[in-house]
This record gives C-alpha cells, structure tokens and sequence, in this order.
C-alpha cells in the first residue's frame, strides 16, 4: 500500500531568528574563488580563523558523507580538533557542514564547557562582479545560538571573511 500522506517540509535555507546566527556579506571576489577558499585545505589554512588562530591539519571530502575535520591553534599553541562532516556540497553555490555528526555520518560527541552543535549552510550568488555570501549557522537550541554569539560568531566570521577576500583577491 502506497503511503499518501502529505509531509510539510522546512527549507533547511529558511533560519529560524530562535536558533539561527546569519551573517550575509557582499564581495568582489566571484563565487567560484569564495567556494574555491572553503574547500582547498591550503587556502582554509590561510584564512578560515581570525588572526591570530589558525586552522591547520585540514581533511576535506567533498561528498555527503565526507570528512570536514581540522586542528584550531591558539596564539599560545594550544590545539582544538575539530571533526565534522560535509552534509551537501554544489561547487560554487553551496557547502552545508555540521559537526554534529562526523565523517561517514557517524553522531559527534561534543564535549567541553564551550561545545556545542551547529549546522553551517554558506550559499553563494553571483553579485556584480562578484558575490554574495550567505553564511548561516543552525543551532539545535536557543543556548547553544546564544553561547556561539557571545563567543564572537559575528567578529569572528566577518574577520575571518575579511581574510578570505584579501587572499583570494590575488587570485583573480
């Protein structure tokens, strides 16, 4: 027997102001070298913290599924894995990841008085020249959004954006 039910479904595009941190922002730098930023393991080392912080030791598949891991570096040398896991990938338009769950879809343990689960959405358009950047990060609980924001989602993600467009503006 054919199940006719008719399910609604959320866009998972459409934040929730409840839970949802969005930053959008406008560049010169065309979709294709901001996406090309996100998924190059040697330019995320480049750019994808704010200075002083570094992200090092990248592993990237670009599959659903597929391992979006690294190491954060403190100023002081203190490292912070980070294991996640790519959830959708169109080149140039979107890369969802979360790590929520790890490689292979495998639930995350999240542990630490600073953890916490987010699901990252960046969509990309082309704008001018160049792009819009969407970037908007789900939160599982209205504490874990507030917990990201106070950390400095908003400083952080706009200086770490700001690192992307001074590096791959050489790249154009």
């Amino acid at each position: 027997m054919r199940n006719t039910t008719t399910r609604k479904t959320m866009n998972p595009f459409t934040p929730n102001p409840e839970l949802d941190l969005v930053l959008v922002r406008e560049s010169a730098v065309p979709p294709e070298l901001v996406y090309q930023a996100y998924t190059t393991p040697e330019l995320l080392e480049q750019w994808f913290c704010p200075r002083p912080y570094k992200a090092v030791d990248w592993e990237i598949e670009l599959t659903p599924g597929g391992a979006f891991n690294s190491v954060i570096v403190s100023p002081e040398g203190q490292r912070f894995p980070g294991a996640g896991c790519i959830l959708q990938a169109v080149e140039n338009k979107t890369l969802i990841f979360t790590n929520a769950v790890t490689a292979g879809f495998r639930p995350a343990i999240n542990e630490g008085e600073d953890a916490f689960s987010f699901t990252a959405i960046i969509q990309l358009e082309p704008s001018g020249t160049g792009s819009r950047y969407t970037a908007t990060v789900m939160h599982a609980d209205a504490a874990s959004k507030h917990k990201h924001e106070t950390m400095g989602f908003f400083d952080g993600w706009n200086a770490a954006f700001d690192q992307l467009i001074e590096l791959m503006s050489n790249h154009t």
